[in-house]
């Protein structure tokens, strides 16, 4: 049996598992509100979930493509800095969010943010914001088809179709009750790749690791720099450090990620789920060092005459570098770790449009059967959308999907992290503080990476960590001076 035909099999199987959990998962959902957060669950298994969300397909499939491309200075930006900020941000903001959230029975963050402010209009904002991430989801869609269209050999535009009417459909039906735990097998998974991942370029440590790093430096010395001038992302240290430090501080405010702590059972659970997380995740954002594998492989990043597409670099490597049994291993986690967070998201994101903007403007509120119903439309409505767009992607991406996913889903949290971080640690924040916070990110970020305004986002390729990272800084500015007109002032209430 081929890989192809071994693939074909195992995803048979893999889908056949998946769809009893998800029918057992839709027994459990009822209303919105289970869809949206479950029963409760232990924190080993939230953890688990919360891992695999947070690394998706960009960290096994595309990033490591950046670092084959531009070397060291894209593994310290993506590796090193930015899981450092992110985890130091997600055990500050854990607690403080789930405690305000569970006593407001907040189950969405536009819902968290509407309410801790006391404003519809703002909760109708975060809704309009969250529909940038549907960038994410064409991110992890072109990486999932990348993969699963080069295992089997098969057209592209078809497994992107059946992937989509596949995922968006089980999703529709099972929520956060078989989410939950099709996350923790795929984690599972996705730890069992990474370990095969980083250990099987153990040939070219076979001479020492100076040789490994001469080996790169051989074939262009930037590779093994803390900055590539060469590359439009990694150019120096404001590129590098600053603004992938910035965005890891704010990346935890992504509706998949924060609202995790939401399905605990109970706030004691919030530290032993932090551990597990931090641990799994450190070994997930370890796999882009297989970039430097796959650059080793392909020195001059061509595969039978033909440039490489830098999304297509790692699976290149893995459809080569190893046999059918273990490359099986490694296409299924790879698979799974694009599917942990693209559930994710498209339960968080339909759910967020059914219950904070929809039901709101409907008046549907406490109507079981009608809102289960729209949220089923809203996920057939995401489906199509992102078919569209990710087809695009794959036909005629720049450089990478990488960049339109940084740009949409850079451009949400910015919006974010200003409101959550004010709404938790400012008790009588003004909505007007916040609210104004989240328009000048949303105004900054988008105006310096479309308008060119720094050479940062000037080029044919722009960097949108440079225009996220100005945006979190307008916010916190914006956000303090109205902080300071509007405190002695009454709120007033939409």
């Amino acid at each position: 049996m081929n890989l192809a035909q071994a693939t074909l099999l195992t995803l048979t199987v893999y889908a056949i598992i998946t769809l009893l959990i998800v029918y057992r998962g839709a027994k459990q959902t009822k209303d919105i509100k289970d869809f949206t957060l479950g029963m409760g669950f232990s924190p080993i298994v939230v953890g688990l979930s919360l891992a695999a969300s947070i690394t998706s397909a960009a960290t096994f499939i595309i990033n490591p493509g950046f670092v084959a491309l531009y070397g060291w200075s894209a593994f310290l930006a993506m590796s090193v800095v930015l899981p450092i900020a992110l985890f130091i941000s997600l055990v500050v903001l854990s607690k403080s969010f789930r405690k305000y959230g569970t006593s407001q029975q907040a189950m969405t963050m536009a819902q968290w943010i509407g309410t801790r402010f006391n404003s519809r209009a703002f909760s109708f904002f975060m809704v309009g914001a969250s529909m940038l991430l549907i960038t994410f989801i064409v991110l992890i869609c072109v990486g999932l088809t990348k993969v699963i269209a080069g295992a089997l050999g098969a057209d592209e535009l078809t497994v992107l179709i059946i992937l989509v009417v596949f995922v968006f459909g089980y999703t529709m039906f099972g929520g956060a009750n078989s989410m939950v735990y099709t996350n923790t097998i795929q984690a599972v998974l996705m730890i069992v790749v990474a370990l095969i991942l980083l250990t099987s370029g153990y040939e070219y440590f076979s001479d020492g690791v100076n040789a490994f790093w001469d080996k790169l430096a051989a074939m262009d010395p930037k590779l093994i720099g803390a900055y590539n001038d060469s590359s439009p992302l990694f150019r120096d240290w404001f590129e590098v450090i600053f603004c992938n430090f910035i965005v890891g501080i704010a990346i935890v405010c992504q509706p998949h990620i924060i609202t995790k702590s939401l399905m605990l059972k109970s706030d004691k659970d919030v530290n032993k789920f932090l551990i597990v997380t931090i641990i799994v995740e450190t070994l997930f954002f370890m796999v882009l060092f297989a970039g430097f594998y796959a650059r080793l492989m392909f020195p001059d990043l061509t595969m039978d005459g033909e440039p490489m597409k830098m999304d297509g670099i790692l699976t290149a490597y893995v459809v080569k570098r190893f046999a059918t049994g273990v490359g099986l291993i490694v296409v299924l986690g790879l698979i799974a770790a694009g599917l942990s967070t693209l559930e994710g998201l498209v339960q968080s994101v339909s759910a967020s449009i059914t219950n904070d903007l929809i039901v709101p403007l409907k008046h549907w509120e406490g109507q079981t059967k009608k809102i289960n119903i729209t949220n089923r439309i809203v996920i057939i409505g995401m489906a199509i959308i992102s078919i569209i767009i990710s087809y695009e992607q794959l036909v005629h991406p720049n450089l990478s999907v990488g960049i339109l996913a940084q740009n949409g889903v850079y451009a949400y949290f910015s919006m974010a992290f200003v409101p959550v971080l004010f709404g938790i640690f400012f008790k009588n924040t003004p909505k007007q503080a916040a609210f104004g916070a989240a328009i000048a990110a949303f105004i900054v970020h988008f105006s310096v990476y479309y308008g060119s305004l720094t050479t940062y986002t000037s080029g044919t390729v722009k960097n949108p960590a440079v225009a996220a990272a100005l945006a979190i800084l307008a916010a916190l500015l914006t956000g303090s001076i109205l902080y300071k007109i509007y405190q002695q002032k009454p709120l007033i209430t939409d």
